[in-house]
């Protein structure tokens, strides 16, 4: 939060050269915090070697969002080098809650499902569509989301990344930003949708299938 402050005592400027520093970085710092804050608050203050392991990998997790969102949102391109370890990281997290009793084997394998189905739902489109509607980073970005949500929650996962991305692009194409030919990274929805499912996907859930109720 402190370079946050900073950034705006400073006036946006550097202490020393005095150049003019980009938004991205407050944003992506207040960003952090608030991910941070909000896992170790779904968690809560219980004190054990699994609650600490646990909160300590999704804070991982989200720095692996975040650089993903970033970099993905700036150079239309998911990084290898960032994606793979975090499925690394997501897949391990998997594995030892299975060992420690956190999960059952049928809640292993839902995470198992969860990033094949999403993978090869967007492995068809790419496919299809010859990469036009899909990059393949975001098949691999897939299995992450399904590692980190598991079934079905990948699945409010999706709906709301594509719910996001649909609102966005029509608000661009409003204002004349983009065009319907026009290139949109779809990671930073896919994430964005991930991590609303993640902490309010029961109650989004709910809420939806409420206004299909007579």
């Amino acid at each position: 939060m402190f370079p946050v402050l900073s950034f705006f005592i400073l006036k946006g400027k550097c202490r020393n050269c005095k150049k003019s520093i980009s938004w991205q970085y407050p944003i992506v710092e207040l960003a952090t915090g608030l991910l941070f804050l909000l896992i170790f608050s779904q968690n809560g203050l219980t004190v054990s070697f699994e609650n600490i392991f646990s909160v300590a990998s999704y804070w991982l997790i989200a720095c692996f969002l975040i650089v993903i969102f970033v970099y993905d949102l700036k150079h239309y391109i998911i990084p290898d080098k960032v994606l793979f370890p975090a499925i690394a990281v997501a897949l391990a997290y998997d594995v030892f809650s299975l060992f420690a009793a956190q999960y059952s084997l049928s809640s292993f394998f839902s995470f198992v499902i969860a990033a094949i189905v999403a993978s090869g739902f967007f492995l068809a489109i790419f496919l299809v569509s010859g990469g036009k509607w899909m990059g393949f980073g975001d098949v691999k970005l897939a299995i992450l989301l399904g590692l980190i949500l598991g079934w079905p929650d990948i699945l409010t996962g999706l709906f709301l990344g594509f719910f996001f991305g649909a609102i966005i692009g029509v608000a661009l194409m409003i204002l004349k930003k983009k065009s319907i030919k026009s290139q949109i990274p779809f990671g930073p929805f896919l994430i964005a949708g991930t991590l609303a499912a993640l902490f309010w996907g029961q109650q989004i859930l709910g809420w939806y299938l409420n206004l299909f109720k007579i």
